[in-house]
């Protein structure tokens, strides 16, 4: 299982990270403390306060989503 930190800057971040998790064809869950909900569903990723740094766990590797996730990881590291 690969995990990363990232930061969701609103509703336009939220559906972009959607869009992309969907593209994978694997399991992406996006947690915050016990919280764990599918990434691939809008309705689960706006149930989340945005404002608060959140976990990506996902049970496979994917280089684009990855390289997507690094530009979100930065914005986790900024607002910590």
């Amino acid at each position: 299982m690969y995990s990363i930190t990232v930061k969701l800057s609103g509703i336009e971040d939220a559906k972009e990270f959607v869009k992309r998790a969907s593209e994978c064809s694997f399991d992406v869950d996006l947690c915050y403390n016990k919280v764990v909900i599918d990434a691939k569903s809008i309705l689960g990723v706006m149930s989340l306060d945005l404002r608060k740094i959140l976990t990506v766990n996902m049970n496979g590797r994917d280089e684009a989503f990855e390289s997507y996730l690094d530009k979100l990881h930065e914005a986790a590291l900024e607002a910590a």
